[in-house]
């Protein structure tokens, strides 16, 4: 039996790309190893009944959770005890005074690669420790082969500490939607009208969404009736930019922002699609080409970072920076249906590929490795 603790702190708020990795991987761990005990670690000094029922779906027979009213100057075994063999942090940063073996995840260096996308506050907290948890891990995951290359270049003394583990994507949920009445009511709460290309993800500036509009701009100047571009997602750091441009370029009714979009509803937002439009300057994996992909629905990625070695030869992929590439991929997704029916078949077959169960098998072989 090995006992392994998580850090539940990308858990207890609102989910961001690393909290749906963490949920993913833990989820499949514990149905996968009955035989071993497995630890959800947080603290907690207001909203503990929020919080508690945020991690209450992980709770089986061999789960517990321990959520303290710590502080993060306190010696992490002081708070949590010993009771784990390895302790996983998904999130770059390992804490002073962690019992047994850790893990840290390091997602991507976006820090070093380009560090004038991260809020100040995220940079300066990586720039001071992110080094320090390197050193403290007995090992480090990473979700691609290309992070990995990133952690080699940047940080060579901890290469050989690096496994990759890729995420997954939750094939019972992301499936392709046909029902036409769900169809044509999200459509009609999200205002996309019947075409539309879509956005997924937090608007901020790493995610390239200003060059993606003036491209859009570019592709919607070329046809008479043009699919609207849906922007979907929470509000990040530096969405100003965003909306600037918006207005800059006239595209208030053909541009749509619909933040929040329910749990419920992604599939068919996802399955109604012209394409999925994604055209990252940098990502450590990218799960939502592979939600989409999973969905049925046409991927445009960028050629930058991970994505490449994501999405295979299964999407459609443009130069990052070139504003041009992206509007001629936008065109040539709105008139060829016959490489949207290539790109959809070829994308779902692709996504099978990854799921959480084999992200857990690659990630319990690690813990196997140090515990």
């Amino acid at each position: 039996m090995i006992r392994i603790a998580f850090d539940a702190l990308p858990l207890l708020g609102v989910r961001t790309g690393i909290g749906w990795c963490e949920a993913g991987q833990a989820a499949a761990l514990i149905r996968q190893h009955p035989e071993d005990r497995f630890y959800f670690q947080g603290t907690a000094l207001r909203h503990r009944a929020e919080k508690k029922a945020l991690l209450r779906p992980f709770l089986q027979e061999n789960t517990a959770m321990q959520l303290v009213p710590g502080s993060r100057f306190l010696p992490h075994a002081w708070q949590f005890g010993r009771s784990a063999d390895v302790t996983h942090f998904f999130n770059y940063i390992i804490p002073a005074g962690v019992a047994g073996k850790t893990v840290v995840t390091v997602h991507d260096m976006v820090l070093h690669a380009h560090p004038e996308t991260m809020h100040s506050r995220t940079r300066q907290l990586l720039r001071l420790r992110l080094r320090q948890s390197m050193e403290r891990a007995d090992r480090i995951v990473t979700d691609s082969a290309f992070s990995c290359r990133e952690i080699a270049r940047y940080y060579p003394a901890y290469a050989k500490k690096v496994r990759i583990v890729p995420c997954g994507v939750d094939l019972q949920c992301f499936r392709p939607v046909t029902d036409a009445d769900k169809l044509r009511a999200v459509r009609e709460c999200y205002r996309t009208g019947e075409h539309y290309f879509l956005y997924l993800g937090t608007l901020e500036p790493r995610k390239n969404i200003p060059r993606l509009i003036s491209a859009y701009a570019a592709y919607a100047g070329c046809y008479q009736e043009p699919a609207r571009l849906v922007l979907a997602g929470a509000w990040g750091w530096g969405c100003e930019a965003i909306f600037q441009r918006i207005r800059a370029l006239h595209l208030e009714s053909k541009v749509v922002l619909t933040q929040y979009v329910a749990a419920e509803d992604l599939c068919a937002l996802l399955s109604g699609a012209v394409g999925f439009v994604y055209p990252s300057l940098y990502e450590g994996f990218g799960m939502p080409p592979l939600e989409a992909m999973a969905c049925g629905t046409p991927v445009l990625v960028s050629d930058a970072a991970s994505l490449p070695e994501v999405v295979g030869d299964c999407a459609l992929t443009v130069p990052a920076e070139d504003t041009v590439g992206i509007a001629r991929g936008l065109c040539r997704l709105h008139e060829d249906a016959a490489l949207r029916d290539r790109l959809s078949q070829a994308g779902r077959r692709r996504a099978a590929q990854f799921t959480w169960e084999r992200s857990a098998d690659r990630l319990y072989d690690v813990y196997r490795e140090i515990a």
